[in-house]
């Protein structure tokens, strides 16, 4: 579509946000380059100032996805509905490993117990867990 109808007015937010992004993404790339030594004191400015700039550019280009469905709505009066859920579904489950990730260790370092398993206090003793007989 882009390449009959190419328009680089930009004018609408998809083109802008595009822009945007492409900015960032070699700001990223340059801010790499001038990456303190570990120590410096600069380092951790320097990491807040990196994980902004990644952060920004990965929230953006979905804000940017969505707004390119839009723009392509208005060009061509198709529906983008299914393109909206199926769109919506892939960030749902990138998001929840995402997370489950980032907690999966911390979970697995909790002793859920799970079953028939023994539970060991930090007093050292074992403890078996409690059958009780329903009549």
């Amino acid at each position: 579509m882009s390449l009959r109808n190419f328009n680089n007015s930009f004018s609408n937010h998809h083109q802008r946000i595009g822009v945007a992004l492409y900015g960032i993404i070699w700001l990223q790339a340059l801010v790499g380059f001038v990456r303190p030594h570990r120590g410096s004191k600069r380092r951790s400015v320097w990491f807040f100032l990196h994980w902004l700039l990644g952060t920004a550019a990965s929230l953006l280009g979905v804000v940017n996805i969505y707004t390119g469905l839009q723009a392509y709505h208005e060009m061509t009066s198709r529906s983008i509905k299914v393109w909206v859920i199926i769109f919506t579904v892939e960030m749902s489950v990138v998001s929840f490993f995402y997370l489950l990730q980032d907690k999966w260790v911390y979970t697995q370092k909790q002793g859920v117990i799970l079953g028939d398993q023994t539970v060991k206090p930090t007093g050292g003793e074992e403890i078996a867990p409690e059958t009780s007989k329903r009549s």
